[in-house]
């Protein structure tokens, strides 16, 4: 019976390994010589659809026992990545460059395409570049600011400055 419950288990966890991976697949799909309305199914496929099958497959395989540790396992090792509350002024204002960079690529795509022609290698490196610079971002400017960012989200939010600090004044 321990043998079932082991293979249960490695085969729930295969199966989330997959569903975790299966949109990668789409980049092999690209290079392919299918026609583009067969690499369009597949890769829609892969990325939103057989995701969702392989996971409620993993439920079902590992059951609620084993799905309930393995979930709390992620969360645990997620919060273990959750950026550090307050962070100095100068970390913060690195972030707040960091943050405001991404934007520079959008503009000059926008205003000055000549710079990066859709055909352009250089324009696929300067976006993943971009996005990499503001996810990393998040993370240098701390969870203060996640608070933030999450504030904007929330219709009865309110900003509330120290007394020491007002609004619009430099410090």
């Amino acid at each position: 019976m321990e043998v079932n419950r082991q293979a249960r288990l490695y085969a729930g966890i295969t199966l989330l390994i997959l569903a975790t991976i299966s949109p990668l697949f789409g980049f092999l799909v690209v290079k392919t010589n299918w026609s583009a309305v067969m690499k369009t199914t597949i890769i829609g496929l892969l990325t939103a659809g057989i995701p969702e099958v392989l996971i409620f497959a993993a439920a079902a395989i590992l059951g609620k026992e084993n799905f309930q540790r393995i979930k709390s396992k992620a969360f645990s090792l997620m919060k273990r990545l959750r950026p550090t509350a307050r962070v100095g002024k100068t970390r913060y204002s690195i972030g707040l460059i960091m943050f405001l960079i991404p934007l520079v690529p959008t503009y000059v795509m926008a205003y000055a395409p000549q710079w990066l022609p859709d055909d352009s290698p250089a324009r696929l490196y300067v976006n993943l570049a971009a996005d990499f610079i503001f996810a990393a971002s998040l993370f240098v400017l701390g969870g203060d600011f996640w608070d933030k960012l999450t504030a904007l989200f929330v219709y009865d939010s309110k900003a509330q400055f120290d007394d020491k600090v007002q609004p619009g004044a430099s410090q």
